[in-house]
């Protein structure tokens, strides 16, 4: 059953504020110095409820753009993050991929920030799609991980391990500036891609 409007659009990002507000949140390095361009900001599906606003937070003076899935799931967070400020691009790689990547490509060019789950929306949990990694390589966008860790949370059991944090806890978040290489082929996007996500998930 779909959630009403009012919770979506009013309760939830309320509530998301007022759980942020409370956190402890330690950042390493403080700040990432960035090129003069767009850059593409990522964070696992099950740490979304500190990335989303992590992602306000390290650059507030960039217009921050999320990715979002057209699914009913995506149409809840799509309001709330409307709500918090954010401008949206709708679809994911299997639904509108072409139409997703020609928006974020105009965003990063006019120097946005685009904040994205890069193993949302259904998973595999913590594995980067192999479309987002080969848009910032050849266009040589840079690209931030942020390493997230929960000292205090709850955790579902959800393909993803979904965790909401506790209020009043501490989180530690390291980021990690990518330098992707240059791909000759398929392959060795797939290759690099597969290793980038099973060094990031366990980081």
């Amino acid at each position: 059953m779909p959630l009403s409007p009012l919770i979506s659009r009013h309760i939830i990002p309320f509530a998301l504020k007022l759980l942020h507000a409370s956190l402890r949140i330690s950042v390493t390095p403080d700040q990432i110095q960035l090129p003069g361009k767009g850059a593409i900001i990522t964070f696992w599906h099950g740490k979304m409820i500190t990335g989303w606003l992590l992602a306000q937070k390290l650059f507030p003076e960039k217009k921050i753009i999320a990715v979002i899935s057209r699914s009913e799931d995506g149409n809840i967070l799509a309001e709330t993050l409307e709500r918090l400020g954010f401008s949206l691009i709708r679809g994911s790689s299997s639904k509108g991929g072409d139409e997703v990547k020609r928006a974020m490509q105009q965003a990063l060019e006019k120097e946005n920030i685009i904040a994205l789950t890069p193993d949302g929306p259904r998973g595999p949990a913590n594995q980067y799609k192999f479309g987002m990694v080969r848009l910032a390589s050849e266009k040589r966008y840079p690209l931030v991980f942020a390493e997230i860790h929960h000292t205090k949370k709850w955790k579902l059991k959800s393909w993803d391990q979904f965790e909401i944090p506790k209020p009043f806890s501490k989180i530690n978040v390291k980021l990690h500036l990518i330098d992707l290489p240059e791909f000759n082929n398929e392959t060795e996007l797939q290759s690099y891609t597969k290793q980038l996500s099973i060094k990031l998930s366990h980081a």
